[in-house]
Formats: C-alpha cells, structure tokens, sequence
C-alpha cells in the first residue's frame, strides 16, 4: 500500500469498484431479515450543501451496519422533483423546467456518488417522470373512486400579480407574497381536496402506535389534528328559519354568550345585514379579503370586527343577541361561527372590551367570596355555574353534560366531536406537477380519466410568463378533448397536484420501482414495508409525515397493502450550522473573508463590534461550507467522519475547521497503523492455547469496542461514541507489545471492520491491503466474545490513612480476605505499616484496601 494516505485516488477507485460490482443491490426475494432506510429524498436544486450531506450520511452508515449484520438492505434515492422553484428557473433562464431539473438531478446525483452514499440507485425514481407521475394519477383516482377526492369552492390565498394560489407556507408574515411581492387576497375558487378529515380519529389514535417516533413530533400531530370533545348548538336568527351552527368545548358557559360571530365570507353574512348596515359590512368584507389567512389569525394582531345590524337567539335564555361578523372568524374552520363568551374566553373579553358587548360572568371560583364583582380578565378555569337558570350551583364541569343533554331534549343542539385538521385542498395553478387526471364534460360532470390512457403528460410546447394562470389553461389543443364517457366536446382539469402527494408514496415505489405493469407488487411492498427507519428534517413533522400516513391507510382499504403505518421509527436529525458575524445594529451579515480578526471581529465598513454565534448555514449569511471544497482538500471519508462524529444526530451540529482536520489525522493515524502492520510482513500464526498478558489486554479492548461500537450503532443511533471507541481502539493497537501476534491481525481486521460504515472508501482499500478476501461491506459484523472481556487480574489501589501511597495487581476473583493479605504483603503497603499498628482494615472489593493506622 501506499505510504501516504491519498483519499482522492482511494475514493475514486472504489467508487468505480462498487458501481461495477453492483454491490448494494436490494434484493426482495432471499430468505435474511429486512432492513428499510431511508432518508427523505431532496428537491434537485443543483448542489449538495452540508444539511444533504449529514441526512444522507447517518442513513449509509445505518444500512452498511444493517448488511454486514445480515440483513438484506433496501437505502433507495429519489428526487422530488416537482414544484414551482423549476417553474421561476424556466421563466428567468428561458428554458423548459424538464431541463433545469434533470441537469440538477445528474450533478446532485454525481455529488453524492462522490460522498461515497450506498443508495440503491437501481430504483432511483424522479417524480417529475411521467413513469412516476402515472402511478401518482392512479393513486388520485383510487382516490376518487373510494369517494376521498372532490371539488369545491374554497377561499385560497391569491396572489393579484402573478394571479395563482398560494399556499399559506407562501405569505411571509407581513401578508405579502413570496415571490411576487404582493399584498395576498383571500379568493373564493372551485379547487381540489382529498378527504383527510375521514382518517381523523385513525392518523390521531395510531400516534400511541408509533414507539419509535420522538414524542415532541407525534404531539405535534396530535396537536394539528387537534381533537375538541364539546357541543353543537344551534342559535336562532330573528325574522328567518335559518340558524347559526357553531362548536363548542364549553357548553357550561352559554348562558354567558352576549353575542354570536360569523365569519365575513359565511354564507349567512350577506342575509342577516341589515340594509343600513350594508355599506359598512361590505367596505369591512373588502377590506378582510385582501388579508391573508395568517393575517387574520396572528395572535399579536387586534381583532376586528363589525355589527351586521342582524339578531340571533341564545336558545337557552331566550335573549335576543348581535350577530357581528370579525376577521379572526375563518369560515374553513368549524362552522365558521363562534359564540362570544366574553366572560370565559380570552380573546372574547379583548373584544368585548374594544367594542363595547355585555359581559356576563356564570362561572366562578369555588372559593369566589363576590361573584358580582367586576371581571378584570376572562375566567377561563372549571368552577361552579352561576346565573344559569336551573343549573345554577352546579360544577362545570358536570354542566358540560348537562348541558348537552338538555340541548338534545330540547332539539337546539348535540354533542359533538371536532377536530382542526382540514380537508386536503391540493389543487396548483401551476404547469410543472402532476395533472389531475379528471376532464369536465358539460353532460358527464367530472369524469375520470380511463386507466388505459394514464399518464396525462405534461406537454412540451408551454409558453412561461410568471404571470397569470396555469400555462396548461392556455394549451387549447391539449385542453380540448372528448368526453371519455360520451364522447361530447370536453376540457381537461388545468389543475396541478401539490407537490406534498408525490411525496406521500415515493417510499411505496421504491419497493418495486421498476414496475410498468402496476403501482407496486403487494407482495413486494408488503415485504419491505413498513420502513424500519426514516431519517428527515423536523420541519416535515406535520405535513409531509400526516399526508404519507394517510396515503398508507388509504392504500391498506383499497387492498394494495397490508400496513397501516409507514414508518416504524423516525429520526430528525438537528441542523448544521456556521459561524455567523452579525452587525447588531444593522443587521447586516458580514463575510468571514472580510473579518481582519476573529477575536475580537468588526464592521469592516463601520468599525462596530460584530455578534458572533452559529446559525442555520445559509448563503444569505455567509456562513455556509461548500461539501466538495471538503470533500476536495480531505476526503469524503473525512467529511462523513466529522459530521457523524461532531454530534449526536438528533442535535444540531456546529460546524468547526479543527474538528474536521482531527478527523483527517485520525484516518491519517489508522492508515500508517495499518501500513506498518503489512510492511512488517507479519504471517497469521495460529493461536495458542494461553495468551500473554499483552495479548489478553489487547483482546479485551477489541472486544469493548465491538461491543460498544454495536451498542452505539444499534440503539439511538449514537455514531459520536462509537467513533470514540474507533479512536480508543487505534489506540491500544499502536501501544499494543504483540505486533507477530494473531491477536493483534484480530485487532487490525477488527479496527477495518468497524471503521467500514463510518469511512467506507479508507476501509475498503485497507481491507484489500492486508489481503483479506471479498469487500470489506460484504463481510459479517465482528461479535463479541465474552469470555475476552474476562479480567484476569485487577489493579489494587494501597491506601494509608485514606491516602493513596500505590498500587499492585492482584486476581480479580481474590475475595475481601485476600485481598487483605495481598495487601498487607505487598512492599507498597510494607514500607507505612511495617512495625505500626493497624487499627482498622477497610476493604473495598476490586477497588481499594484502606488501613487505618492506630495515633
């Protein structure tokens, strides 16, 4: 081998090798256990930065473990190729996004080649392809035949300049588009949903299922879902038959309610205003419309809101209330009403307050000395019902039943489960996605396209603006088609799909991602899934992971599956980040290049102290690190090492020069360590019988670090430990006295073999050089032997008067007599004792002996 260590040639030899060899297929067939990783697959944006590299490196290491522990191995990659950041590089290069987005896909995938990443690339998979998309069409109409998609009218956040929809992850906080700029409005649109709220209690319920997932992340979901237990009640509008619906969790308090709240865009709103109110009404719905949904609901931001001129009636007390509408009411959520209890609802009483409602308080403390005095917040705690009719004097919490039951008697109201969690609106004004596979016939309605005709492709010859709707509206020749039903001149659905619904089934795909025939064999998906682990970033804790769990169930009713969740355990792994310069009174960012000192670092343009502290690397602030420049002048192993080794994945990682370049010598170390065991040339002897001292010692570290690196590995995933253990191995070999020995090649194959998840490419090349056979990641996980861990002998500490004047060795199974006399014989002990008296021995066994000697 070579004297130097040469990470460049050794990383592209082998990565050549492992192509070639086609080392880490996933076969589905063979009789060894299953392992399922995967990391969540990337937007191809062009070039890997530090986050890809630390995701994408914590899974390999776990699927290199998993195949030499014998389990067959499914590490597959993918690109979530959708969305609209191909659509603005289309409209700001003037090239088709098809391009933009496989030119990104073959650097990014070169990329991680480079890194050195196991993935399965024979079941790489785009979702931009139409033989993905096909099966993502598929999958809608499963859908749709099981009554789980429809269309509705919906108000949207709509963007006036670019005119498209929104989602809300698109208005910054300022109600402003994120692309254009724009002050967003709320517009009522005819859009897509699939009907999530049906699996409601099921994705609620199944969250205790999920024993391998992070608590904080299933009580985020639990959170969205948001599961109410409480009341439906229905008051009466005075001079109509109509009524206002609204829900509520605390039914004990509604002889309290002194007004009732519609939303501006209720469809009540318009009827209940009276003609004296109308211009009011309608200047207050322009002037809401034009805020966005996050606007509205801001907690920080003042409720407003307008009377109607309109009356209702609270069914319980027969009084005669206003009905105002407000723009903290959103009509997508319950019933889009409320009923104001000023007295026990905090945000009720602030608004009370600003706009002059009654107050009226029938709940109060048990211990309340005046229930008539004067309220200075909202009470929002249980306690006792006061001026509540015949309830009065009764707990609330009691109340709340009560009060649904004679709600029921009395035919005004029920009770009723309510969850936050909306339908899921999926509907893009948008080219680059997957075409909702639906045509709209004048006679027919809404007919789905036939199977047979599957996929609707995207066509080619679009024209991209950035400015009003979808390109596919403006495609006549592929807009107008045949009614599939019959035959009467028909339009396609110029819909795109959310980009979240290719990513809802991508790890169902990879399971059989070849297929032409069908979405996926069952039997082949039924044999890899669930995925036993999924690693991924906790900004998709709600969203991405909710909508993957419903498409499972969703799949599991209509037959084509047998699980009910898709992922068994979850990873999210923390941030990297950079060292960040900060003007604190501008603001501004500052590069490090132009930093003169980084001790005590300042403005270069103003002289200012400078912040200094890690953040989230972003290029924005100046405080990324380019992964090939690394990977350039260290090594892709040393890269992996460092980010495995700086912290545990789940925390953030801070990024430091110094770290990376102790893991560089670190290899550096193991490659003249193992250099220096084949220029000895040294044969295999045999093993004797009985080992000596220096072999038995050295045996025991080996075996510690098998046992320890498998813990580390095995259980939370803890690579910064076992990588110490790496480290202390290397060291006991370089200090070991038995380099002829077989113990000590045992030590060297050990040190290679364990190194091989963490730093593939060096281990690889090591394992060749000290001619073992086969690849070093096709071998079997070295195990443990307990008997090496045996201690033969112990260290004694001698102890005089509680000092400690040294130390002898003794036999480890010596008991408390021995010791003793072990002790007292030995010349440690000899030189304070000899001639004294003792009075007192204290022994602590496979530790010390004390003697306390007499004044």
């Amino acid at each position: 081998m070579e004297s130097q260590y040469n990470p460049a040639a050794i990383e592209q030899k082998w990565q050549t090798t492992w192509n070639e060899q086609g080392l880490y297929r996933a076969e589905a067939t063979d009789e060894r256990p299953k392992f399922y990783v995967l990391s969540m697959f990337p937007y191809p944006s062009g070039n890997l930065h530090m986050g890809h590299v630390r995701v994408y490196t914590i899974p390999d290491a776990i699927a290199r473990l998993k195949r030499m522990q014998g389990y067959r191995v499914l590490n597959p990659m993918g690109w979530d190729a959708f969305g609209l950041p191909a659509e603005n590089a289309a409209i700001e290069r003037g090239i088709h996004p098809a391009q933009w987005t496989y030119q990104n896909i073959a650097q990014m995938k070169g990329q991680l080649q480079k890194l050195g990443i196991s993935f399965n690339w024979d079941r790489e998979l785009a979702t931009c392809s139409p033989d993905y998309y096909r099966w993502t069409q598929w999958l809608f109409l499963q859908f749709y035949q099981a009554g789980l998609a429809y269309q509705r009218e919906a108000a949207v956040n709509w963007d006036p300049i670019d005119q498209t929809v929104l989602a809300n992850e698109q208005v910054d906080n300022e109600g402003r588009s994120w692309r254009s700029g724009a002050k967003v409005e709320r517009k009522l649109l005819r859009q897509w949903f699939l009907k999530i709220t049906d699996y409601a209690e099921e994705l609620l319920q199944d969250l205790d299922r999920l024993d391998g997932w992070p608590e904080r992340v299933k009580l985020m979901q639990a959170n969205w879902i948001g599961k109410s237990t409480g009341a439906y009640l229905e008051f009466p509008i005075v001079g109509m038959d109509e009524k206002i619906a609204v829900f509520t969790t605390r039914p004990d308090t509604v002889y309290g309610v002194t007004y009732v709240v519609l939303a501006p865009e209720h469809p009540l709103t318009a009827q209940v205003t009276t003609r004296d109110r109308q211009g009011a009404v309608d200047a207050f719905i322009q002037e809401v419309s034009a805020e966005s949904e996050l606007e509205r609901t801001a907690e920080n931001k003042p409720k407003r809101g307008i009377p109607t001129g309109g009356t209702a009636i609270n069914p319980f007390t027969g009084e005669q209330i206003p009905i105002w509408i407000a723009d903290y009411v959103l009509y997508e959520y319950g019933t889009g009403a409320v009923m104001g209890v000023p007295a026990h609802d905090v945000r009720d009483f602030k608004f009370a307050r600003e706009n002059q409602l009654p107050i009226r308080q029938v709940i109060v403390p048990a211990d309340a000395a005046d229930e008539k005095a004067e309220l200075k917040q909202a009470y929002t705690e249980p306690g006792i019902m006061v001026n509540s009719d015949r309830f009065d004097g009764m707990e609330s919490t009691r109340g709340k039943e009560e009060i649904i039951k004679y709600a029921e008697q009395k035919g005004f109201g029920k009770a009723r489960i309510q969850y936050r969690l909306r339908d899921w609106l999926i509907s893009r004004q948008r080219y680059w996605g997957t075409p909702i596979p639906v045509i709209h016939c004048p006679k027919c309605g809404t007919v789905p396209v036939p199977e047979a005709d599957l996929p609707v492709t995207l066509p080619e010859n679009v024209k991209f603006s950035g400015r009003g709707p979808s390109p596919l509206a403006s495609l006549d020749e592929w807009v107008n088609v045949p009614c599939p039903s019959c035959g009467t001149p028909a339009k396609r659905e110029t819909d795109t799909m959310d980009t979240f619904i290719d990513s809802s089934w991508y790890f169902l795909r990879y399971t059989d991602a070849q297929n032409s025939e069908k979405v996926f064999d069952t039997d082949k998906v039924n044999g890899w899934m669930p995925v036993d682990q999924y690693i991924g970033g906790i900004e998709h804790a709600i969203l991405h992971l909710l909508y993957s769990r419903f498409f499972t169930k969703v799949l599991r009713d209509r037959g084509l599956l047998d699980v009910g969740e898709p992922f068994q355990r979850l990873l999210t792994q923390g941030m990297v980040q950079g060292m960040t310069y900060k003007n604190p009174r501008t603001g501004k960012y500052i590069p490090p290049t132009q930093i003169a000192d980084p001790k005590a670092p300042k403005d270069p343009e103003t002289g200012e102290d400078l912040e200094v502290f890690y953040e989230k690397m972003s290029k924005s602030k100046y405080n990324g690190v380019d992964p090939l420049a690394v990977m350039d002048k260290y090594g892709a192993d040393t890269a992996r090492l460092f980010i495995l080794f700086k912290a545990p994945p789940e925390k953030d990682l801070e990024w430091d020069d110094a770290d990376v370049e102790g893991q560089f010598r670190f290899l550096n170390r193991i490659w003249r360590l193992v250099g220096e065991f084949v220029a000895a040339g040294a044969p295999k002897p045999k093993r004797g019988k009985s080992l000596s001292k220096a072999e038995k010692d050295l045996r025991r570290a080996i075996h510690t670090a098998i046992r320890e690196v498998t813990e580390d590995m095995d259980g939370q995933y803890q690579f910064n430990t076992a990588i110490s253990e790496l480290m202390k191995l290397s060291n006991a070999l370089t200090e070991a006295g038995c380099t002829q020995s077989a113990v000590y090649r045992e030590g060297i194959e050990t040190l290679i073999l364990l190194l091989a998840p963490f730093a593939p490419h060096v281990a690889e090349e090591l394992w060749e050089a000290i001619a073992c056979e086969g690849s070093v990641h096709a071998q079997s996980w070295p195990e443990v032997d307990e008997a090496a861990l045996e201690v033969d002998e112990i260290t004694l500490v001698i102890q005089v008067m509680g000092k400690t004047r040294g130390t002898i060795q003794v036999s480890a199974q010596a008991d408390k007599a021995t010791l003793e006399q072990c002790a007292r014989d030995s010349e440690v002990a000899q030189r304070w004792i000899a001639g004294k008296e003792i009075k007192k021995v204290i022994v602590v066994p496979g530790k010390l002996v004390n003697f306390v000697m007499a004044k």
